[in-house]
Protein backbone atom coordinates (compact mmCIF):
# COMPACT_ATOMS: atom_id res chain seq x y z
CA UNK A 1 0.00 0.00 0.00
CA UNK A 2 1.05 3.33 -0.37
CA UNK A 3 0.67 6.58 1.65
CA UNK A 4 1.27 9.89 -0.22
CA UNK A 5 1.80 13.56 0.46
CA UNK A 6 3.44 14.77 3.37
CA UNK A 7 0.98 15.29 6.25
CA UNK A 8 -0.56 11.53 5.79
CA UNK A 9 3.34 10.33 5.57
CA UNK A 10 3.96 12.23 8.63
CA UNK A 11 1.29 10.93 10.32
CA UNK A 12 2.30 7.35 9.42
CA UNK A 13 5.56 7.89 10.95
CA UNK A 14 4.03 8.61 14.46
CA UNK A 15 1.90 5.23 14.80
CA UNK A 16 5.35 3.31 14.66
CA UNK A 17 4.13 1.21 12.10
CA UNK A 18 6.17 -0.98 9.31
CA UNK A 19 7.34 1.07 6.45
CA UNK A 20 8.90 -1.00 3.96
CA UNK A 21 10.59 2.41 2.01
CA UNK A 22 10.18 5.98 1.22
CA UNK A 23 10.49 7.89 -1.65
CA UNK A 24 11.51 11.18 -1.40
CA UNK A 25 11.93 13.79 -4.24
CA UNK A 26 15.44 14.95 -4.56
CA UNK A 27 16.43 17.88 -3.36
CA UNK A 28 14.18 17.58 -0.04
CA UNK A 29 13.28 20.60 1.95
CA UNK A 30 11.02 21.99 4.46
CA UNK A 31 8.41 19.18 5.95
CA UNK A 32 10.17 16.39 3.53
CA UNK A 33 13.33 17.51 5.60
CA UNK A 34 11.93 16.65 8.73
CA UNK A 35 10.16 13.04 6.88
CA UNK A 36 13.92 11.96 5.56
CA UNK A 37 15.23 12.97 9.62
CA UNK A 38 12.55 10.89 10.59
CA UNK A 39 13.00 8.15 8.42
CA UNK A 40 16.67 7.97 9.58
CA UNK A 41 15.88 7.34 12.93
CA UNK A 42 13.44 4.44 12.37
CA UNK A 43 16.28 3.28 9.80
CA UNK A 44 13.80 3.14 7.32
CA UNK A 45 14.64 2.56 3.89
CA UNK A 46 14.96 6.43 1.76
CA UNK A 47 14.82 6.38 -1.90
CA UNK A 48 15.68 9.89 -3.41
CA UNK A 49 14.04 10.15 -7.00
CA UNK A 50 13.31 12.43 -9.60
CA UNK A 51 9.58 14.13 -9.45
CA UNK A 52 9.18 12.05 -12.91
CA UNK A 53 9.76 8.80 -11.12
CA UNK A 54 6.83 9.70 -8.13
CA UNK A 55 4.38 10.71 -10.33
CA UNK A 56 4.40 7.70 -12.03
CA UNK A 57 4.17 5.48 -9.11
CA UNK A 58 1.44 8.56 -7.69
CA UNK A 59 -2.08 6.99 -7.08
CA UNK A 60 -3.56 10.43 -6.24
CA UNK A 61 -0.96 12.52 -8.35
CA UNK A 62 -1.01 14.58 -5.57
CA UNK A 63 2.40 13.16 -3.87
CA UNK A 64 4.23 15.90 -2.33
CA UNK A 65 7.47 15.11 -3.02
CA UNK A 66 6.77 12.13 -0.86
CA UNK A 67 5.65 8.56 -1.11
CA UNK A 68 5.47 5.81 1.85
CA UNK A 69 5.20 2.26 0.72
CA UNK A 70 3.84 -0.06 3.91
CA UNK A 71 2.02 -3.25 3.65
CA UNK A 72 -1.75 -3.44 3.01
CA UNK A 73 -4.14 -1.79 5.30
CA UNK A 74 -4.86 -3.49 8.85
CA UNK A 75 -8.86 -3.46 10.03
CA UNK A 76 -9.39 -4.29 13.85
CA UNK A 77 -12.21 -6.73 14.71
CA UNK A 78 -15.20 -4.68 16.11
CA UNK A 79 -14.37 -6.36 19.67
CA UNK A 80 -11.04 -4.04 19.58
CA UNK A 81 -13.05 -1.09 18.72
CA UNK A 82 -15.33 -2.23 21.56
CA UNK A 83 -12.90 -2.21 23.75
CA UNK A 84 -10.98 0.99 23.15
CA UNK A 85 -13.12 3.15 24.78
CA UNK A 86 -11.41 6.63 25.39
CA UNK A 87 -13.81 8.59 27.01
CA UNK A 88 -14.76 7.81 30.71
CA UNK A 89 -18.46 8.85 30.09
CA UNK A 90 -18.47 5.86 27.32
CA UNK A 91 -17.70 4.32 24.17
CA UNK A 92 -18.18 6.08 20.83
CA UNK A 93 -18.02 4.54 17.47
CA UNK A 94 -19.19 5.30 13.76
CA UNK A 95 -20.62 3.03 11.36
CA UNK A 96 -20.74 3.42 7.44
CA UNK A 97 -23.54 2.24 5.46
CA UNK A 98 -23.14 2.12 1.84
CA UNK A 99 -20.30 5.26 2.12
CA UNK A 100 -18.96 4.40 -1.74
CA UNK A 101 -17.32 7.60 -2.06
CA UNK A 102 -13.29 7.80 -0.94
CA UNK A 103 -13.65 11.68 -0.56
CA UNK A 104 -16.66 10.51 1.88
CA UNK A 105 -14.60 8.17 4.02
CA UNK A 106 -11.95 9.76 4.30
CA UNK A 107 -13.12 13.03 5.55
CA UNK A 108 -15.38 10.30 8.01
CA UNK A 109 -12.52 8.84 8.98
CA UNK A 110 -10.79 12.45 9.96
CA UNK A 111 -13.58 13.59 11.73
CA UNK A 112 -14.34 10.57 14.01
CA UNK A 113 -10.47 10.73 14.83
CA UNK A 114 -10.97 14.54 15.66
CA UNK A 115 -14.09 13.95 17.76
CA UNK A 116 -13.01 11.29 19.97
CA UNK A 117 -14.32 8.51 18.24
CA UNK A 118 -13.02 4.87 19.59
CA UNK A 119 -13.43 3.68 16.19
CA UNK A 120 -14.77 3.02 12.62
CA UNK A 121 -17.06 0.36 11.01
CA UNK A 122 -17.45 -0.34 7.84
CA UNK A 123 -19.01 -3.75 5.97
CA UNK A 124 -17.18 -5.82 3.51
CA UNK A 125 -19.79 -4.88 0.05
CA UNK A 126 -21.15 -1.70 -0.75
CA UNK A 127 -18.82 0.18 0.54
CA UNK A 128 -14.99 1.68 0.42
CA UNK A 129 -12.31 -0.06 1.57
CA UNK A 130 -9.43 2.06 3.09
CA UNK A 131 -7.26 2.66 -0.10
CA UNK A 132 -4.21 5.22 -0.64
CA UNK A 133 -6.27 7.87 -1.54
CA UNK A 134 -8.71 7.29 1.55
CA UNK A 135 -5.68 7.64 3.88
CA UNK A 136 -4.06 10.70 2.19
CA UNK A 137 -7.71 12.70 1.92
CA UNK A 138 -7.82 11.84 5.87
CA UNK A 139 -4.73 13.68 6.14
CA UNK A 140 -3.71 10.68 8.14
CA UNK A 141 -6.43 10.04 10.79
CA UNK A 142 -6.87 6.46 9.09
CA UNK A 143 -3.18 5.61 11.06
CA UNK A 144 -4.79 6.76 14.50
CA UNK A 145 -8.21 5.46 14.67
CA UNK A 146 -9.28 1.64 14.48
CA UNK A 147 -11.13 0.63 11.60
CA UNK A 148 -13.22 -2.43 11.38
CA UNK A 149 -14.71 -4.37 7.91
CA UNK A 150 -17.80 -6.48 8.95
CA UNK A 151 -19.32 -9.24 6.79
CA UNK A 152 -22.81 -7.40 8.17
CA UNK A 153 -23.44 -4.02 9.22
CA UNK A 154 -26.51 -5.18 10.75
CA UNK A 155 -25.07 -7.82 12.96
CA UNK A 156 -22.26 -5.47 13.88
CA UNK A 157 -25.04 -3.12 14.90
CA UNK A 158 -26.69 -6.25 17.10
CA UNK A 159 -22.91 -7.13 18.86
CA UNK A 160 -22.74 -3.04 19.82
CA UNK A 161 -26.69 -3.55 21.10
CA UNK A 162 -25.71 -6.31 23.36
CA UNK A 163 -22.79 -4.62 24.47
CA UNK A 164 -24.51 -1.90 25.87
CA UNK A 165 -24.42 0.90 22.75
CA UNK A 166 -27.41 3.05 21.79
CA UNK A 167 -27.57 2.98 18.18
CA UNK A 168 -28.81 6.12 16.21
CA UNK A 169 -29.16 6.12 12.67
CA UNK A 170 -28.51 9.67 11.08
CA UNK A 171 -31.43 9.83 8.32
CA UNK A 172 -33.83 12.60 7.42
CA UNK A 173 -37.75 12.31 9.75
CA UNK A 174 -36.26 10.81 12.74
CA UNK A 175 -35.86 12.61 16.36
CA UNK A 176 -34.16 15.79 17.16
CA UNK A 177 -30.66 15.16 17.50
CA UNK A 178 -30.19 18.23 20.23
CA UNK A 179 -32.70 16.51 22.35
CA UNK A 180 -30.86 13.52 22.97
CA UNK A 181 -28.38 13.24 26.26
CA UNK A 182 -25.90 10.88 24.43
CA UNK A 183 -25.04 9.34 27.96
CA UNK A 184 -23.45 5.95 28.18
CA UNK A 185 -22.03 4.19 24.93
CA UNK A 186 -23.06 5.47 21.56
CA UNK A 187 -22.95 4.31 17.88
CA UNK A 188 -24.17 7.06 14.88
CA UNK A 189 -25.01 5.09 11.61
CA UNK A 190 -23.90 7.43 8.76
CA UNK A 191 -25.79 6.30 5.33
CA UNK A 192 -24.80 7.12 1.75
CA UNK A 193 -24.51 9.82 -0.54
CA UNK A 194 -27.86 8.75 -2.52
CA UNK A 195 -29.19 5.83 -0.31
CA UNK A 196 -28.90 7.09 3.22
CA UNK A 197 -29.27 4.65 5.77
CA UNK A 198 -30.66 1.56 4.15
CA UNK A 199 -34.45 0.87 5.81
CA UNK A 200 -33.44 -2.77 7.32
CA UNK A 201 -30.50 -1.03 8.77
CA UNK A 202 -32.26 2.17 10.50
CA UNK A 203 -34.97 -0.63 11.82
CA UNK A 204 -32.22 -2.11 13.57
CA UNK A 205 -30.96 1.53 15.45
CA UNK A 206 -32.24 2.38 18.36
CA UNK A 207 -33.19 5.55 16.83
CA UNK A 208 -33.56 7.46 14.04
CA UNK A 209 -31.78 11.35 14.71
CA UNK A 210 -32.05 14.33 12.02
CA UNK A 211 -30.15 17.65 12.08
CA UNK A 212 -32.34 20.84 11.66
CA UNK A 213 -32.93 21.73 8.18
CA UNK A 214 -33.52 25.39 7.44
CA UNK A 215 -32.68 26.22 3.60
CA UNK A 216 -34.19 24.55 0.67
CA UNK A 217 -31.59 22.05 0.03
CA UNK A 218 -33.05 18.81 1.94
CA UNK A 219 -30.01 16.72 2.47
CA UNK A 220 -26.45 17.03 3.72
CA UNK A 221 -23.33 15.54 2.55
CA UNK A 222 -22.38 12.43 4.54
CA UNK A 223 -19.28 13.36 6.08
CA UNK A 224 -20.31 17.15 6.41
CA UNK A 225 -23.64 15.64 9.07
CA UNK A 226 -21.64 13.31 10.46
CA UNK A 227 -18.92 15.89 11.54
CA UNK A 228 -22.23 17.91 13.42
CA UNK A 229 -23.71 15.02 14.77
CA UNK A 230 -20.17 13.62 16.09
CA UNK A 231 -19.45 16.97 17.85
CA UNK A 232 -22.70 17.02 19.08
CA UNK A 233 -22.01 14.04 20.72
CA UNK A 234 -18.68 15.23 21.95
CA UNK A 235 -20.55 18.60 23.60
CA UNK A 236 -22.72 16.90 25.38
CA UNK A 237 -19.69 15.07 26.81
CA UNK A 238 -17.25 18.38 28.22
Amino acid sequence: MKTEGRNAVIELLKTGKNIDKLMLEKGAQGSLGLIFAEARKRNIRVQFVDKKVLDKESVTKKHQGVIAFTTDYEYFDLDDIIAEKKSEKGGFIVLCDGIEDVHNLGSILRVSECAGADGVVIPKSGNAPITESVIRISAGAAEHIKVAKVPNLNQAIETLQKSGYWVYALEAGGEDIYAQDFSGNVALVVGGEDSGVKRLTKEKCDKVLSLPLQGQVNSLNASVALGIAAYEVLRKRL
